[in-house]
């Protein structure tokens, strides 16, 4: 199942590790997780439900959903989307509802350490990048927190060119991009990355960070940054939790970082652009693109990435819907058909195709949960992809000292978030004390970058909900 030919990512032999399956031995590339590893030997079904005991799988392979939990050396409820394979771990299917161990016991408040920051960045992402190195620049102490095992986001798998201005990135592929960005975070001596770790609560005096899921810390930031990112949204129809039903997003990871096919043939459900990127993308790794489905009337993302698709022979099924997911322990076939505008069915249209993955390209989530933790005015606005924290023309929200940038601001573009990151970022230099007439023109520069990105009629109802939000 390893991608072994791609016309522009290499993927070359690492390290070996092994480790143990329900007992068997397994070998692993060093770096990738065990979600992955276990895909590469054709593992798919990942645990039993807990009350029904239905098989589940991998969805969004980024930590985001409860899709992929494993009992790893004992320890229940393990993402193995973003736990990273180690030598001798043994690693279980769950059958339902795990047991906690009785030697677990609660840490003592005196065994959390604290650290001190100006600025605490929780998402590793484009605009988290972006803001905490521009917030480094200027001087401040920073930190960046995620919960995956690699920084930069979504842009590491993001194989294709960006569209815009030449000053935008455009032209640029996602994952060099990402290695820029990457590589700028790590060399600064203002920065301090802390990966696989999780923000878990914003409290009055501190932020709460489950480390390298070991041990639980407090950050003590004069300013926090939240770049959380959006979630892969699921549609409903019968037996859409089988194994092999993945959000497109998860396909990209298991493909474009790690290198393993997710399987040999694929029904596309969205024909926008995430949905016609990552039809592409599936056809560059060898997969077999059958068809792409669109509940809409019209396709939603843009021409040349239709084009593209068309030109290899994918139909582009407008105006049909979902009817059924058809297997046992996986995904089989499914079963499409036209509606009629209202969502019934049209007599005499259906198909049926014969593929063992579906992927879901059915819009983004805001990840917002802790901005309302945090007590941040929270709107819903669905151009943006949900509820979204109201905030300032720099990005700051209406909980003193907490700022927002990226899809959990509001899903668009990683352009988009990369100029939010900037934005929010030099504001909190300014209001540490740390920046000055630089960074204020930094902001005043930027934020006409975004103007112009979204600029034009295509954008017109993004516009109008990001006005609602602005304080």
């Amino acid at each position: 199942m390893r991608i072994d030919d791609h016309p522009i990512i290499s993927f070359p032999e690492r390290e070996t590790v092994t480790f143990s399956y329900e007992g068997e031995e397994v070998e692993a590339r060093k770096g990738e997780t065990i979600a992955a590893a276990l895909h590469n030997e054709g593992v798919v079904e990942l645990r039993k439900s807990g009350d029904q005991k239905r098989p589940r799988g991998l969805f969004c392979a980024i930590g985001k959903c409860s899709s992929c939990l494993m009992t790893v050396d004992g320890v229940p409820n393990v993402r193995t989307c973003i736990t990273l394979v180690r030598e001798d771990m043994e690693v279980k299917k769950q059958d339902g509802f795990p047991e906690i161990s009785p030697d677990a016991a609660p840490l003592e408040p005196d065994s959390i350490a604290t650290k001190v920051a100006d600025l605490l960045v929780i998402g590793g992402g484009p605009a988290g990048l972006k803001g905490a190195i521009t917030a480094a620049d200027a001087g401040a102490d920073v930190i960046i927190v995620d919960e995956n095992p690699f920084l930069g986001g979504q842009l590491i798998k993001q194989t294709h060119k960006f569209f815009g201005s030449s000053d935008q990135e455009a032209g640029t592929r996602g994952v060099e991009i990402g290695e820029e960005l990457i590589e700028r975070v790590e060399e600064h001596p203002k920065v301090e990355t802390m990966k696989s770790s999780s923000a878990v609560g914003i409290y009055e005096e501190a932020v709460g960070i489950y480390r390298n899921r070991k041990q639980f810390l407090k950050v003590d930031a004069g300013k926090t940054l939240i770049a959380t990112g959006a979630t892969e949204d699921m549609i409903t129809f019968p037996n859409n939790d089988l194994p092999g039903v993945y959000g497109a997003g998860g396909i990209q990871t298991l493909m474009n970082v790690y290198g393993v096919k997710p399987g040999d043939s694929v029904l596309m459900v969205g024909a926008g652009n995430v949905g016609l990127i990552v039809s592409y993308q599936l056809l560059q790794a060898g997969v077999d693109v059958e068809a792409i489905v669109e509940i809409a009337p019209e396709v939603g993302g843009y021409f040349v990435h239709a084009a593209k698709i068309r030109r290899f022979g994918v139909p582009i099924l407008t105006g049909h819907k979902v009817l059924e997911v058809e297997g046992e322990e996986r995904v089989k076939r499914v079963r499409v058909a036209e509606h009629d505008g209202a969502g019934e069915t049209i007599q005499s249209t259906e198909r049926e195709y014969e593929v063992d993955i579906m992927a879901l390209a059915v819009g983004l989530s805001p990840s917002y949960k802790l901005l309302h933790h945090a007590g941040s005015e929270l709107k819903f606005q669905p151009k943006l992809g949900g509820y979204v924290p109201e905030r300032d023309e720099r990005m700051k929200t209406t909980r003193e000292d907490v700022y927002v940038a990226g899809d959990v601001a509001g899903v668009e573009e990683a352009t988009a978030a990369m100029l939010e990151g900037t934005i929010a970022g030099a504001d909190a230099a300014i209001e540490l004390g740390i920046g000055g007439k630089a960074e204020n023109e930094l902001i005043s520069e930027s934020r006409d970058k975004l103007k112009e990105l979204r600029a034009g009629p295509y954008y017109e109802e993004l516009r109008k909900n990001l006005k609602e939000v602005q304080t």
